[in-house]
């Protein structure tokens, strides 16, 4: 495997503009490994639009790392490949199991390949499996361009009649030797052996990259040369020529760019100026809580980002707490087991779904953990129409709030709400289910 080469982060200039996988180290470890159309650029957008991930590790970064790959599909394979072999902390600790992505390959007569979020493959399963992969719609585009090349079955059953696939020439379409005039051996056993090399090859790929595929086709075109199977031969002479120009071309990578809510810094002016606070106000945390007296009790977390919803950061939480209906202890629950993940990042103001007596739990929660000071609290009376606000004794009522800041905090109760309640509906349709 490939090694990265390392600059010192002062040096950022110094990297290429193409395509490739980075990395971030500091003295002891490698801390997050990514991949980009544009190495040098993408590792400047780490700095110059930091996400509240990156927050997380720029500080510590002393050196990156770089690998160049020559192609947006090799730095996709590779970037999966180092992840799996490093587990960097900074990117296993964002995703778990069902954040993942896996390419699976059955191995049947007639292969099929998919992409997946499943992970655990049982031993009588005859499945075999490439990942993970980070970047699920550049998987997707791969899948979909590299089929061009090598067509596979991807339908759980062999239907009928051919899809739309077989008139793409995407598939092998072992459906067809349902039809009778197809039915024959010599049909059967030369799909089946295209459908199986063509999985392989897929596999092959996503495994190791262009090069073992290209020596491999090269290889076998020689053979059928030499033996005279002229259109065996122009045939691979295709698959290697379309390959290699997929490879060098394909572009699959999407720049995300930071998305925040029109004039956003005249709202955050606006919104320090109220809370009586000099830092940065960029994430803005809210909670709430959905129960039958206190029967499938739920708690939602929602995250905006510069005023904008960010379903990354996203939580739901089934409330444990057995006592009569609480709804201040059931609030405590959801902010300790919230504060608990200081891998999760801590958001620049939280606000709570409540009055007063809201307001103290939440502080007295956040006051267990070591950055408090960094976090402010604020909670929402609805009925009262009331915002009580953290250090100031009198609330501030919502009508006297500037039109932006009553339409921020409206928009962030009502979502935490709706979060919360839906939460709440599935829990009690599967309680209903199971009487």
């Amino acid at each position: 495997m490939e090694r990265f080469k390392f600059i010192q982060k002062e040096n950022v200039n110094r990297l290429p503009k193409e395509p490739g996988v980075y990395c971030f180290k500091n003295k002891k470890e490698i801390l997050y490994i990514g991949k980009a159309a544009n190495i040098r650029e993408r590792v400047k957008n780490h700095f110059r639009k930091p996400t509240h991930k990156d927050y997380l590790f720029l500080d510590k970064i002393e050196k990156i790392g770089y690998i160049k790959t020559g192609s947006e599909i090799e730095a996709l394979i590779l970037e999966a490949k180092l992840i799996k072999k490093i587990q960097p902390k900074f990117n296993v600790i964002w995703k778990d199991d069902k954040n993942y992505f896996f390419v699976e390959a059955t191995k049947e007569d007639f292969p099929r390949i998919f992409w997946t979020h499943q992970t655990k493959i049982k031993q009588k399963e005859k499945v075999e499996y490439v990942g993970p992969f980070v970047d699920g719609k550049a998987l997707k585009k791969t899948l979909k361009i590299l089929r061009k090349v090598f067509p596979f079955r991807s339908c759980k059953r062999i239907p009928k009649r051919p899809c739309l696939w077989y008139h793409l020439r995407r598939c092998p379409a072992p459906c067809t030797l349902k039809s009778k005039f197809l039915k024959e051996i010599s049909n059967s056993l030369k799909i089946k052996k295209i459908a199986q090399k063509n999985a392989q090859k897929i596999i092959k790929i996503l495994k190791k990259g262009k090069k073992s595929i290209l020596k491999e086709l090269k290889k076998e075109m020689k053979k059928a040369a030499k033996g005279k199977d002229f259109e065996e031969a122009a045939r691979l002479r295709d698959q290697i020529l379309a390959l290699e120009k997929i490879f060098q071309h394909a572009r699959i990578f999407e720049e995300k760019e930071k998305k925040s809510l029109p004039e956003w810094e005249k709202i955050e002016k606006k919104l320090k100026k109220i809370l009586n606070v000099k830092k940065k106000i960029s994430r803005i945390e809210a909670f709430d809580v959905s129960n039958i007296q206190g029967k499938l009790a739920t708690g939602s977390m929602i995250t905006f980002i510069e005023g904008v919803p960010d379903k990354n950061f996203y939580r739901r939480f089934k409330i444990k707490f057995t006592k009569k209906p609480d709804d201040i202890s059931m609030l405590k629950e959801i902010l300790e087991r919230r504060f608990s993940h200081s891998e999760w990042g801590f958001p620049d103001l939280i606000l709570i779904d409540g009055g007063k007596a809201q307001l103290n739990c939440a502080i007295n929660c956040k006051l267990k953990i070591e950055d408090w000071k960094l976090i402010k609290v604020i909670s929402l009376a609805k009925k009262e129409k009331k915002l009580f606000i953290e250090g100031k004794k009198k609330p501030l009522l919502l009508k006297n709030l500037p039109r932006e800041i009553f339409n921020l905090i409206l928009r962030l109760d009502n979502e935490a709400h709706r979060f919360a309640i839906s939460y709440h509906k599935k829990l009690r349709e599967k309680e209903i289910l199971k009487k």
